[in-house]
């Protein structure tokens, strides 16, 4: 899967996302760790990436714009904010997210916990 990780995530995210295989960059490798979310939404749906972010302002963005792409996971407060436990999380839920992400989902993880909206959101 490709990800697109947000500034408030740290890169070892992406980093460790790609040595699991899957196809990572975090805003800094683009320069946009100061851009705006539609700027950051706009570059994940060209290249086809899941937004990942602790940012609960890119569903509100989707939501707003009846987007149907990019799919966004977010991590909730009181998931563990170390990149290796993100990284764990992820992984040990993609298998069951793969679908939605794929069509267009906001995911939200937490330890125990995982929801998924498909979107468009409000349809």
């Amino acid at each position: 899967m490709r990800f697109l990780i947000d500034n408030a995530l740290s890169p070892l995210l992406a980093e460790r996302l790609t040595a699991a295989g899957h196809e990572a960059a975090h805003v800094r490798d683009y320069g946009l760790q100061a851009a705006s979310d539609e700027e950051i939404v706009e570059r994940a749906r060209v290249e086809n990436r899941i937004v990942v972010s602790a940012d609960t302002d890119f569903a509100t963005l989707l939501a707003l714009r009846q987007m149907q792409q990019p799919s966004f996971l977010l991590f909730r407060r009181g998931t563990e904010r170390r990149p290796e436990q993100q990284v764990a999380l992820l992984l040990a839920n993609l298998p069951a997210l793969e679908q939605d992400l794929a069509e267009g989902a906001v995911v939200v993880l937490e330890p125990g916990r995982m929801r998924v909206r498909k979107l468009p959101i409000g349809s």
